[in-house]
């Protein structure tokens, strides 16, 4: 009855979840799925532009505050009746805070920000553009605004050139429409109450953004001749509709948006032959460059690696990378002690121990989410670049375009593999290859070049005798270690060869005495070939 009559499951608690679980039977369970309203995770990409977008402060309070009239609205003249049955002052204080929670939000703007003035946002970087809309201000960044919007881009180059704020002053132009689009631009994920979906269509049109405006009007029919039982005695403004990237065209969506500005960025990237080390002479060397061509992708930061130097935009390597974010934080670094440099002249910086390519693969995946090809003989360098910079989802990136090629290589190279993955964390190609070779051991057995790995691992954790398969007892401690290879791969090879329950000790027993047999051998062939060395003339 409390599903039907339009109880929702906010996204940011976990009381659906406690509900699901908690369920008495499987057709309440059903039940809950059923009404379940909760949006799937949201991609690296999109999740962290998102929590740059609302590490500005005025968009962070916004949606603090739509979010939290939105819960109050549709209970204030249910819990206010309750309330003066009980009590006429509770009923009278009850009034005021619903009030409150509906004041506009310059009025509470001041506030917001004494009480927030001592913290810091770890996520926070600071917006390029502030729109004025009503009075209240919406920040953003002009490379998303240009990349999924026409409209933005033309003003960018044109009317809005050079400056910081804007102000909209039409009538007619909704704050909370054009805020769910700007979000939606960031996260690819638009959320917006029913009674804003016409004003949002207008801005969409004027935006030019078509896919999601043919869905918005199709949407807008549906509402207006679909009976909706569940939320009937529903107001407009408590029904919320959500949209999520993947309903557009792939071409739409905020990857194949960033990726374009890449390609534009990348293709006025330049190579540069004999450059010194000093800043002068580096900034001197493409200031001609930057100066004519900044406005077309709207890039903001240079990077050099090697002889190349990269265009790039601070809020996307910001938002994808901490090094880069605290990098760029010191922007005034890359410029002190320098005069006479040009007032919009382009920041650059230097990056050493890394390859153009690396890096052109490294930018790809951050702009894009994801790589479409890679050589293999880069991926060492790749999960070296992954830690040093601290994103740690280009590991799996790499891994998900390297697994295909792994189905071909050698018992040798398969080991290689093997011992990269594990050096770096590489979860997915550990497992591929733990459970080639815990299907094939016998295979790998007879290979020099596993047996030589097996001295270079850490040897099995602890006496075999006490590394028993039978589960644990209740209270007892519990091993969470779950590093060792050779541990892991004596698991692998018991799920895929091991005899039936009762006697998987023995199967166990089994297996480590034949890896002693075999690292015995190993340390036989290491003499042997040390002593080859040794008796070889000089």
């Amino acid at each position: 009855m409390l599903l039907e009559s339009g109880a929702i499951c906010s996204e940011h608690t976990f009381d659906g979840d406690r509900c699901h679980y908690a369920a008495l039977n499987l057709k309440v369970r059903k039940l809950l799925k059923a009404f379940e309203a909760r949006p799937p995770p949201l991609a690296p990409l999109q999740a962290a532009l998102r929590d740059t977008f609302l590490s500005c402060e005025a968009n962070r309070f916004y949606l603090e505050q739509s979010e939290a009239i939105y819960h109050v609205s549709g209970l204030d003249m249910e819990m206010e009746r309750d309330l003066l049955f009980y009590s006429f002052p509770y009923a009278m204080l009850f009034r005021l805070l619903i009030a409150w929670m509906k004041i506009p939000q310059e009025v509470k703007c001041c506030s917001s920000r004494l009480s927030s003035s001592g913290v810091s946002n770890v996520n926070h970087f600071p917006p390029d553009v502030v729109f004025f809309v009503q009075g209240r201000p919406i920040e953003a960044h002009r490379v998303i605004l240009s990349a999924r919007s026409p409209f933005f881009k033309r003003k960018f180059k044109t009317d809005w050139r050079g400056r910081s704020e804007v102000r909209l002053a039409r009538e007619k132009l909704s704050y909370p429409a054009l805020y769910s689009l700007v979000h939606f631009f960031y996260s690819d994920r638009l959320e917006i109450a029913v009674d804003d979906m016409e004003d949002l269509v207008r801005i969409c049109k004027v935006c030019k953004c078509e896919s999601l405006q043919r869905v918005l009007e199709k949407e807008l029919i549906h509402q207006k001749y679909a009976e909706y039982k569940a939320l009937r005695d529903l107001d407009s403004s408590q029904k919320r509709y959500i949209l999520q990237g993947l309903s557009l065209p792939e071409e739409d969506r905020l990857p194949a948006a960033l990726h374009r500005v890449l390609q534009s960025s990348l293709a006025r990237s330049t190579m540069q032959q004999n450059l010194e080390n000093d800043v002068d002479r580096l900034v001197s060397s493409f200031d001609v460059v930057q100066m004519n061509d900044c406005v077309d992708d709207l890039a903001d930061i240079c990077v050099r690696v090697d002889n190349k130097i990269f265009r790039c935009h601070q809020v996307v390597l910001a938002s994808r990378s901490e090094y880069f974010r605290a990098r760029l934080s010191h922007m005034k670094d890359f410029h002190e002690g320098k005069v006479g440099l040009p007032s919009d002249a382009v920041p650059c910086f230097e990056e050493h121990d890394l390859s153009m390519e690396a890096f052109e693969k490294m930018v790809e995946y951050m702009y894009t989410d994801g790589l479409k090809d890679i050589n293999p003989g880069q991926a060492e360098e790749m999960f070296d670049a992954a830690s040093r910079y601290l994103l740690f989802p280009l590991k799996r990136a790499v891994a998900d375009v390297l697994l295909p090629q792994l189905e071909t290589v050698s018992p040798a190279e398969l080991c290689h593999w093997l011992i990269l993955s594990d050096m770096y964390g590489v979860i997915k190609i550990r497992e591929y290859c733990l459970d080639t070779i815990a299907c094939n051991f016998e295979t790998f057995a007879d290979t020099r070049d596993f047996r030589a790995m097996l001295l270079t691992v850490p040897p099995p954790s602890g006496d075999s005798s006490l590394r028993t398969t039978a589960p644990s007892a209740p209270g007892a401690a519990l091993n969470t270690d779950q590093g060792n290879l050779l541990d892991d791969l004596r698991e692998k090879w018991l799920e895929a060869e091991a005899a039936d329950l009762d006697k998987r000790d023995e199967s166990a027993l089994l297996f480590d005495k034949r890896l002693e047999m075999l690292m015995l051998v190993a340390r036989k062939e290491s003499e042997a070939v040390v002593d080859d060395i040794q008796d070889s003339p000089a």
